[in-house]
């Protein structure tokens, strides 16, 4: 019997996916097998000695989001603008940006940007929200950046693409919600919620108009492979699937660019890798005992994956000779976290070898990269509810939880992380995170990033965050 359509909608919600489920009222029944997988995903445990500060939230009267399992009964305090809180302190004046709401237009019609008014040198300019974007499309799941462009995302099955922020195109897939995407030169590879993995690749003459290329595995692979029972594995009674393809959820995706592979983490608890020079599955491992809900493509040959089941896992990758072809392998290297809450997010500073997993409690662990293996270095706390997203960028980490902010990290020397500021404005579950390095301030001392971060309330907004402590004297004196 096909699921209503309230239940599909909870579904996407709720499974596996680091649930954080908070007292309030639900809005439509769960079954048993939804509370057994809410209760298995972590839901409902979070710490309760975080120390963030959510003081403000974005004024789009026309956002609504049904999001009673993330937040709970938990509420905005206020209806001020976006602030950007400094060393975790609320300032008893906070300096508000002047940004107008977005006109509540389809981005079908017209580009809802918004831009913050221009700060002065007292050096608020390069600290705060510059824009944001209202999707009435639906909820914002997955996004990526790749020079001037950003992608993104929904359950509306739509990707756009935004460029100086304006409308640039877009392109719509039948497979559903899209849970992720990675860009590799021309290619765009889109996660979908079906089990699915899309190629597309902008057009030629016009670079505007997007089209579909292919899927993983390519339709020549999966038909070559389909005639060798070999090639079957036993996913549960009475069904049999092939090994080279998701039969669940991609949840996620990385790209190791000097090898050319992709990775892909899904419900059905496999890691994929991928060719991407002619999407070819190269390899599958059976990595965890529940949903994979992050994958990273680390430092050196290793891969991080850290699933539902509440682990965090290192693999390296291998190439052997068998029978005079080199075949790719991935061994389990190490297994770096294992504890009873769900790990929802993994991010990684491939330069300075540093590893980063968020779970379903708020909490966010942090690893070394040592001389044979990576040792624990300590826990990030500034989460009430689930960590949801994670990116990392120079000297910089940030964390998106299901509290809708976003938590600033600044790593320094000996390995002490200091969280810099509390990005707040989302009324929604934040569930996505990118950045890229500011163009406007290259070539200076302190670097200063362009962060992207979407949310289950709609909307994607912009903030412009340098690695460098604002001076807080300064900017109250604005």
């Amino acid at each position: 019997m096909p699921l209503l359509a309230e239940e599909m909608k909870m579904r996407s919600y709720e499974k596996r996916g680091g649930s954080a489920a908070g007292p309030g009222p639900a809005t439509s029944s769960c079954t048993a097998a939804e509370q057994q997988q809410r209760r298995r995903s972590g839901g409902g445990k979070h710490s309760t000695d975080g120390m963030l500060h959510h003081n403000s939230s974005s004024r789009f009267d026309s956002v609504s989001c049904d999001v009673s399992d993330y937040s709970g009964s938990r509420r905005s305090d206020s209806s001020l603008l976006p602030t950007f809180h400094h060393n975790r302190q609320s300032s008893k004046n906070p300096t508000e940006h002047n940004i107008l709401s977005p006109p509540a237009v389809s981005p079908y019609k017209s580009s809802p940007w918004t831009r913050a008014a221009s700060m002065d040198e007292a050096g608020l300019r390069r600290n705060g929200l510059i824009g944001s974007i209202l999707r009435e499309e639906g909820h914002v799941y997955s996004l990526a950046a790749a020079g001037d462009l950003l992608f993104t995302g929904s359950d509306s099955k739509n990707i756009r693409v935004w460029k100086g922020m304006k409308e640039f195109s877009g392109f719509k897939s039948g497979s559903g919600l899209v849970k992720a995407i990675v860009i590799s030169g021309e290619k765009i590879f889109t996660g979908h919620q079906d089990g699915k993995i899309r190629v597309w690749r902008a057009g030629g003459k016009d670079p505007s108009v997007y089209k579909r290329v292919g899927s993983l595995p390519n339709f020549k692979e999966f038909v070559k492979k389909s005639f060798n029972p070999k090639n079957y594995v036993e996913v549960r009674r009475h069904r049999n699937v092939l090994r080279i393809r998701h039969y669940d959820a991609v949840s996620c995706m990385s790209l190791d660019e000097v090898q050319g592979l992709l990775y892909s983490g899904s419900w059905d608890r496999t890691l994929k890798v991928w060719r991407v020079s002619d999407s070819k599955c190269v390899d599958s491992v059976n990595a965890h005992d529940d949903a994979v809900n992050a994958v990273v493509a680390g430092f050196g040959s290793l891969v991080f994956t850290g699933s539902a089941d509440g682990t965090v896992k290192a693999w390296r990758r291998e190439f052997d000779l068998v029978n005079g072809k080199t075949i790719l392998t991935h061994s389990l290297q190490q297994v770096l976290l294992k504890q009873e809450n769900a790990v929802t997010a993994l991010a990684a500073n491939l330069t300075e070898g540093w590893l980063y997993g968020g779970a379903s409690d708020g909490m966010v662990n942090f690893w070394e990269c040592g001389s044979k293996k990576l040792s624990h270095g300590g826990v990030l706390r500034g989460h009430k509810l689930a960590v949801l997203c994670m990116e990392a960028a120079g000297a910089l980490v940030f964390s998106g939880g299901a509290d809708k902010s976003i938590c600033v990290w600044r790593r320094g020397d000996g390995g002490v992380h200091t969280c810099l500021s509390v990005l707040s404005g989302h009324t929604g579950p934040v569930k996505c995170l990118a950045a890229r390095e500011d163009e406007d301030e290259s070539g200076k001392v302190c670097k200063s990033w362009v962060v992207y971060s979407g949310s289950l309330d709609k909307t994607v907004k912009v903030w412009r965050v340098s690695e460098q402590s604002p001076d807080l004297k300064k900017m109250h004196l604005v």
